[in-house]
């Protein structure tokens, strides 16, 4: 595993070799995910375009050390569940998908990328662009999977925010012991079963990340100003800007996608900017790698 430290976090990556394509393509993972979801897509497309995939901050590999005790984790997460609505700005502002975007800008700088396609998905997609709008000469384009919205609304929001916090707070390190758990990792959020191996990889980044990245990337993407922002940062957005989207995809549904991209001058200049892959859910790097690397590779070839 490669580490650089982005403002004083150690983020792991993963870098393929150099091709004659003259843009990388990085890769930006979702909420309590990690870098490897990416690897059955980057495998299909390394051969000829140079790959970059990386853990964000508080998720998978990229945790700074202070943060590493179990039961210190625990406490935090319960204090600031408890005192969420009062979490101090400054704490606060470290997890916002413009701050990642951030994150992403110091982390290309150091290594010295210059011209990139960036592809997110889910939370990822919204860091990517906010990646586009912040570094506009570096990001050549963005592709957003299963990431949409820029719709709020109230009472549905707040009931996504309140499960979301219960959701982690019943997270026991233990739970990657139990027997058969990964089971139910296999169809959460999917049209189709995964692989255990990737069920059982699910079940590990749901136990590590850090409890305040996990509760507050949550918290600081689901705002009403954050979701109102979206539509009007995609408007401005000169790069060219595509959407996957599962149509079975019942966490973000292709209405919610479609809604976001037709904000772009992509959706009325080419008639649609948004791609439906058939019998998928919301983790189309998984269910549908073919599908998703030959999308990719179809769009920054143009």
């Amino acid at each position: 595993m490669a580490t650089i430290e982005i403002l004083g976090v150690p983020h792991a990556y993963e870098l393929t070799a150099p091709t004659s394509f003259p843009h990388a393509l990085v890769f930006i993972h979702g909420w309590l995910n990690s870098r490897g979801y990416w690897q059955p897509v980057i495998s299909r497309l390394s051969v000829d375009l140079q790959c970059l995939s990386y853990d964000l901050r508080g998720f998978g590999e990229s945790q700074s050390e202070a943060k590493t005790d179990f039961n210190w984790a625990q406490n935090s997460l319960s204090l600031i569940s408890t005192n969420c609505d009062s979490v101090d700005y400054a704490l606060n502002s470290l997890y916002t998908p413009s701050a990642y975007a951030q994150d992403l800008a110091a982390l290309l700088e150091q290594m010295n990328i210059t011209s990139a396609w960036l592809i997110g998905h889910s939370l990822g997609g919204t860091i990517a662009l906010w990646g586009a709008a912040q570094l506009p000469e570096c990001v050549k384009g963005v592709i957003c999977i299963n990431a949409g919205g820029g719709i709020y609304l109230k009472e549905a929001f707040e009931q996504f925010r309140s499960a979301g916090q219960k959701f982690l707070q019943i997270r026991p390190r233990w739970l990657s012991q139990v027997p058969l758990i990964d089971l139910l990792f296999t169809r959460a959020s999917v049209a189709r079963p995964l692989d255990r191996y990737w069920a059982r990889q699910r079940v590990i980044d749901f136990v590590v990340a850090d409890p305040e990245a996990a509760l507050l990337t949550l918290l600081d993407s689901t705002t009403e100003e954050e979701i109102n922002r979206l539509p009007q940062l995609v408007s401005q957005l000169q790069q060219p800007v595509y959407f996957l989207t599962g149509t079975d995809d019942k966490v973000m549904e292709p209405k919610y996608v479609r809604h976001l991209a037709s904000f772009h001058s992509l959706f009325h200049y080419i008639g649609d900017n948004v791609i439906e892959i058939p019998n998928c859910g919301h983790l189309a790097m998984l269910e549908q790698p073919d599908a998703v690397a030959n999308h990719i590779r179809s769009i920054v070839g143009r």
